[in-house]
């Protein structure tokens, strides 16, 4: 299992990514190499600082350039051709790397991923995967970022490939998949979500509720919410946000007496466990589904626990052949249309 990591990609970039390899390397040894991708010098300089030893299990790929957070995505990746994540993409390419990984700009990972892997037949837009949790199960939104001015027929497409990776990946007998809206009822939504609705109705092979709410994200038995890029993106950082005011909250009133604190060390085991499942850290890093190599999309706030995670799930979407599981799901549906 090689991996191609993007390492000067992210807010906390290169040191959380030198830090993150380095523990990947030591938990998972079913790892066998990850290339490091980025200025050489900064790299090994990181790498030395940071403590990650000379091995045959990793190495150095300089790229000379970087696209920024700031950047447009596709128009960096056809000016900046020699970035970290193009380099680290065309190793995917190439077949020296099974996997790509990154916390950097998420429009220039997706543009170069559908540049250099293209997509898999029968999808017109690749969309992100982003796991929640779920009252029932893991709860993926689809599309959380890739594609933010979606037509009704991607989300018919984000469908088909939740509903294979929810199957054959999560292990979900007959995953449930629902349309993000305003409202439960039919008639609910917008122009988009109205016909989006109408398509769905008709795809066979999918276990198509209807519209759901922001509630039943958390509280119903769900296994992909479909939603445009847009409106998944703000949801996600809306929780994320709203999860962290919560964690400031409660510790703040967890410590304001004596009484108080007693308690707090008393649930400990508790409130860690509810980090635990509620940070994106612990998840690592998400799909993008519908490109024809294994592409995973890291938070741009990584940590080196996220980065480490991040090449788990990269090395586990590998592993679980998520890509030909999509491919076969896809032309199922070709011939039953």
């Amino acid at each position: 299992m090689k991996l191609s990591l993007d390492a000067m990609g992210g807010d906390h970039a290169p040191a959380v990514n030198i830090l993150g390899a380095k523990d990947a390397l030591a938990l998972f040894p079913h790892i066998d190499h990850i290339y490091l991708v980025g200025d050489e010098q900064t790299l090994k300089s990181e790498c030395q600082k940071h403590g990650l030893s000379p091995s045959p299990r990793w190495s150095i790929v300089h790229a000379s350039e970087n696209i920024s957070m700031s950047e447009s995505g596709a128009k960096s990746v056809r000016r900046k051709k020699d970035s970290s994540i193009n380099v680290a993409m065309e190793l995917v390419k190439s077949g020296q790397a099974d996997a790509f990984i990154s916390a950097g700009n998420t429009g220039a990972c997706v543009a170069s991923a559908t540049l250099k892997l293209r997509l898999i037949d029968g999808i017109d837009r690749a969309g992100i995967a982003s796991p929640i949790p779920n009252e029932h199960a893991i709860c993926n939104i689809l599309d959380a970022g890739a594609n933010p001015e979606a037509k009704p027929h991607h989300l018919v497409g984000y469908a088909i490939m939740g509903t294979a990776f929810s199957r054959h990946v999560l292990g979900v007998s007959e995953p449930k998949v629902g349309l993000f809206s305003n409202g439960e009822e039919d008639e609910k939504g917008t122009t988009f979500t109205k016909e989006t609705f109408a398509l769905l109705k008709e795809t066979q092979g999918i276990n198509f509720l209807g519209n759901v709410e922001g509630h039943d994200l958390f509280d119903t038995e769900l296994h992909v919410v479909l939603c445009d890029g847009f409106v998944g993106n703000i949801a996600l950082k809306t929780m994320e946000a709203t999860a962290k005011a919560m964690g400031k909250w409660l510790k703040q009133e967890l410590t304001a007496s004596p009484i108080r604190k007693v308690g707090a060390l008393l649930a400990k085991g508790a409130f860690k466990a509810l980090k635990q499942k509620s940070s994106y850290e612990s998840y690592g890093g998400c799909p993008l589904l519908g490109v024809n190599g294994v592409v995973i999309i890291a938070h741009g706030g990584s940590s080196a626990l996220a980065i480490q995670n991040a090449l788990r799930v990269g090395a586990e979407t590998v592993q679980k052949n998520v890509i030909g599981i999509i491919r076969e799901a896809l032309a199922d549906q070709a011939k039953a249309v």
